[in-house]
């Protein structure tokens, strides 16, 4: 009788070790992984016109950070993406640029250090042409132009904080701004600076749990 009652102990004991290994095992939490985007087309100059002055076709490259896609055109007027590029301008998909529940903000400091958007932050809305949710211009956002070389740099230590078109976040580095991922030299010609530029090469990740924590 009592080997009996010491093998169902045993078994219970087993059983419950089972199942709470099984609750622990589910509880983990896989850590989140950074996309990286390589030469995403951002509205490349064409040629240059009879002033001088370099052309394009003006038009946005709308992005989807959800579904690390790009986003047509003609779903411009919905909230199927998150951010849009043309020239070193992104908009985001809220206040006037979009329907969508977007913000942002540029924070300062390591893309790996933002463990958790601070509790006081403000998410931006873009208001055209007065002002938008991330900065544009030399030293005001996210990159600088020096007129010497004609080259545009991404600042260090800067980051896109992104309140999504459906209200969850994300953040963003912008690596580089030419095709392949390497800022030209000073000495590349004026053609390549203009026909290299407008490739965006950045990483981003996205939270879906709709939490601030990434």
């Amino acid at each position: 009788m009592l080997t009996f009652i010491k093998k169902i102990t045993l078994v219970t004991i087993v059983s419950v070790s089972m199942i709470a290994c099984t609750k622990n095992e589910s509880s983990v939490v896989a850590p989140l992984t950074a996309n990286v985007v390589k030469d995403l087309a951002a509205d490349t100059v064409l040629g240059i016109a009879s002033n001088g002055m370099p052309y394009s076709a003006g038009k946005y490259t709308f992005y989807s950070l959800e579904n690390n896609a790009i986003v047509p055109n003609t779903d411009s007027a919905t909230t199927k993406w998150d951010v849009a590029f043309v020239s070193t301008k992104i908009l985001i998909n809220g206040g006037t640029s979009g329907t969508g529940m977007g913000g942002a903000f540029v924070y300062t400091g390591l893309f790996d250090d933002l463990k958790t958007i601070p509790t006081d932050s403000v998410f931006k809305t873009d208001n055209a042409p007065a002002s938008y949710a991330i900065t544009y211009g030399s030293g005001k956002g996210w990159y600088t132009y020096d007129q010497a070389t004609s080259l545009v740099t991404p600042l260090a230590g800067r980051v896109l904080v992104i309140r999504t078109a459906s209200g969850k976040y994300a953040k963003i580095e912008i690596i580089n701004y030419y095709k392949g991922g390497v800022t030209l030299p000073v000495t590349a010609s004026d053609a390549d600076k203009l026909s290299k530029q407008r490739y965006y090469t950045f990483r981003y990740i996205f939270q879906p749990n709709g939490t601030k924590t990434f």
